[in-house]
């Protein structure tokens, strides 16, 4: 079994989410695939969240616009027999809880932060709950696993951390009886332990929740699909002569991540170096390209 996690990027077009259906239809072994948000989409909910709380419900009119980029990437990417399923789950998740939490932002003034902080990561959460549905829809075998459901975490001091013997028990429960198909899970998005509140594993958490699911699965590889060949061996945008760098350690990896490297969200390498799992990143734009890998 393999996991493999796809960013905003990967499925923030049709052409990018026909690349992801090649690439893991190519596969002859089951797949967990954990997706982000479409590209751009989670940057939007949080300055929707900002309009509402300035009583500025424009924010509804984006809202509307991002509808209608689901309906057009169900229309082109989800198979026929799903689609009308599909169309009715975004708009079920829109009009039933995204409208119904930018109001309560916009027309209660004396909310408080605390309140505020809760429904806004409940809000950003629906970025990766959309996509996951349209990325599902668009396999004959696609099954749902709702990360809400198994991720778990506690406070700890200024942030948030995860609770890996609760996760790892929910987890194992959730995908006890996969066998086959493509098992299509949300990226970033966890509760609270305690109170069950919609919490969040960081700005890039993606990769977090992939390498989370890949260690306690006891995966064979973990892939990262980006929208670059793998890292480099300086940023190609001030130098043009950058190179792919064909294999790394761990502890290579790592401290790329730790001086700034974009590639890897930096938690996702702990977990899967413990359990001396294979990092690949590839870039779903050139899926030919050999990519990075990330060993022991």
């Amino acid at each position: 079994m393999k996991v493999m996690k796809f960013g905003g990027t990967s499925v923030g077009s049709i052409e990018s989410l026909l690349n992801l259906r090649d690439i893991v239809n190519a596969e002859q072994q089951p797949v967990v695939v954990v997706v982000s948000a479409m590209g751009g989409f989670t940057n939007q909910l949080l300055a929707m969240c900002e309009q509402a709380q300035q009583r500025d419900i424009s924010c509804l009119d984006t809202l509307e616009a991002a509808r209608q980029r689901h309906h057009e990437a169900i229309d082109g990417v989800v198979i026929e027999s799903m689609r009308d399923q599909v169309h009715a789950t975004i708009d079920r998740f829109i009009d039933e809880s995204l409208k119904p939490y930018y109001l309560a932002l916009a027309t209660n003034p004396h909310m408080p932060v605390d309140e505020i902080e809760r429904v806004c990561d409940a809000i950003v959460a629906h970025g990766e709950i959309l996509s996951s549905a349209i990325v599902t829809g668009m396999f004959e075998e696609g099954v749902p696993h709702l990360s809400l459901n198994f991720m778990r975490t506690v406070p700890d001091g200024a942030g948030r951390v995860l609770d890996w013997q609760e996760t790892e028990r929910l987890v194992k429960d959730d995908f006890a009886s996969m066998d086959g198909g493509v098992h299509v899970a949300q990226g970033f998005i966890s509760r609270d332990k305690a109170t069950g509140a919609v919490t969040n594993l960081g700005r890039g958490g993606s990769d977090y929740t992939a390498a989370i699911l890949a260690t306690l699965l006891d995966a064979e590889a973990l892939e990262i699909w980006t929208d670059v060949d793998g890292f480099m061996t300086a940023d190609p945008r001030t130098h043009p002569d950058a190179t792919v760098i064909p294999q790394m350690t761990y502890e290579q990896a790592q401290a790329m991540c730790d001086a700034g490297a974009k590639v890897i969200y930096p938690p996702t390498i702990a977990p899967v170096a413990m359990k001396r799992i294979p990092v690949w990143v590839k870039n779903t734009f050139n899926p030919q390209a050999p990519g990075t890998v990330i060993v022991n």
